[in-house]
């Protein structure tokens, strides 16, 4: 049984302009379409693919459909799933980018943001439940997922820390007591008995294309080196080595493979880097990009093209007839280099990793650290009710209607198994209607 690739990319354009919620909501979105609807891949496949994405440097979303096209349709398969999730985001963002610069905050786009807001929180948080009932299913993994809420949380531990403890703590757990780490079959839960056979199940015969081979590895390693350095070579030439365009692609570079953890432990290095040290925006026009992120479709790292776009546009303001097209060249070499190095993890590193089904040596800290992660998204959840719940801090006022819109987006997403775009667009709906509310009233008492 297979799929053809034409089939497989009608769902992946699809799922470039439905991916809302970050990572966490993408890989919710990616669990439910794939392993439960569609029958793509089995829960442990899926699992198995999420783990190996979770240890990379960069959007691990975005590296899961890689994975996943790259396991279905070989390189090309692969290339297009992760391209096609990111386009969607790149082309909105830059038109958004050019919206938010060319004519400022509009009140009614500010309450639109206001009513998604809490909606994302319930997202985040729906998520966190959703893969701590799929993967946590012993009191090991509850207190590793625990442990790990609180040392960010208490502590606030980096994200590479709380891998590496989870990771040993697998590798020891998995020697003196496997029984606890054996990564579980969902397909033997109950819910799940009545479900066809997946097009690549556990018992599935690893095809050709996955298998290590050297002169592959040498291969790709080339491709993917020609991919980074012709075109950092050609911006060097033409703009010069200490100008803009050439700097974004050097600190978006070293972006992609220094921050471990997924978009949301890339989100403070590229926060500190563009703002701090580079000045390309303000600290405010940063905080209005991580709302964009969370508002758009695909990758939550796709701020990164709010940056490219500020950089260049902001730069030629000035003595230039339209930088609205230095904005684009900024948000696209952002883009670039940012998920280029993820193709590369995924083409090299996926033989490697699909040589390991069922080794517990390998599957053991895999399991921990997904029950770490689970922990860390709690406390992303917290971290965005915290700052929508009080938006001016501890000593402000409560925000009662964002704290109503979380809650009922929360009942439509568990109880009544609404889709994301469905309870994102209703929520945006109740923020302008917060926001004509309180201008009426505003109005009647005047």
């Amino acid at each position: 049984m297979s799929l053809p690739l034409r089939e497989a990319l009608k769902f992946w354009v699809k799922l470039g302009f439905i991916s809302f919620g970050g990572p966490a909501g993408q890989i919710s979105v990616l669990h439910q379409e794939l392993v439960e609807k569609r029958r793509w891949i089995s829960e442990r496949r899926f699992l198995h693919a999420l783990n190996y994405c979770m240890l990379l440097p960069g959007p691990e979303a975005q590296q899961l459909v890689t994975y996943i096209g790259w396991l279905m349709h070989r390189g090309l398969g692969g290339i297009l799933a992760g391209t096609l999730f990111v386009l969607p985001s790149l082309f909105i963002l830059i038109a958004l980018s050019w919206i938010y610069l060319t004519y400022g905050q509009v009140p009614w786009i500010a309450a639109i943001f206001f009513g998604i807001k809490p909606a994302v929180t319930a997202i985040v948080l729906q998520a966190a439940v959703r893969i701590g009932k799929r993967t946590i299913h012993n009191q090991a993994l509850r207190w590793i997922a625990l442990g790990s809420f609180l040392l960010i949380f208490v502590l606030n531990l980096a994200f590479p820390i709380i891998v590496v403890i989870a990771a040993l703590i697998g590798v020891w757990g998995g020697k003196r007591y496997p029984e606890y780490f054996q990564q579980k079959n969902g397909h033997a839960n109950s819910a799940n008995v009545t479900h066809p056979p997946a097009i690549i199940d556990d018992d599935t015969p690893t095809p050709e294309h996955v298998h290590f081979n050297r002169k592959k590895l040498a291969l790709h390693s080339l491709i993917a080196s020609l991919f980074w350095l012709a075109p950092f070579t050609i911006l060097i030439a033409i703009f010069g080595w200490k100008t803009l365009y050439p700097q974004l692609a050097w600190f978006f570079t070293k972006a992609a493979f220094l921050t471990f953890g997924g978009a949301y432990a890339v989100l403070p290095y590229v926060y500190q880097g563009a703002v701090d040290h580079f000045h390309w925006l303000s600290a405010s026009q940063m905080i209005d990009g991580l709302a964009l992120g969370e508002t758009t479709p695909g990758p939550l790292i796709m701020v990164v093209a709010f940056v490219g776009y500020l950089a260049g546009h902001i730069q030629h303001l000035i003595g230039s007839s339209n930088p609205f097209w230095f904005g684009v060249l900024g948000a696209c070499i952002a883009t670039w280099f940012t998920f280029l190095p993820s193709f590369f993890f995924i083409l090299i590193g996926g033989p490697l990793i699909e040589s390991t089904h069922g080794k517990l040596g390998f599957t053991a800290p895999l399991t921990a650290i997904t029950a770490a992660v689970v922990g860390v998204i709690a406390n992303l959840g917290l971290f965005f009710a915290y700052h929508v719940f009080l938006p001016r801090g501890l000593g402000g006022p409560i925000s009662w209607i964002s704290i109503l819109i979380c809650i009922l987006a929360g009942v439509a997403l568990m109880k009544f198994q609404k889709g994301v775009i469905s309870v994102l667009a209703a929520s945006a709906v109740a923020g302008l209607l917060s926001y004509y509310g309180i201008v009426l009233l505003g109005l009647q008492l005047a």
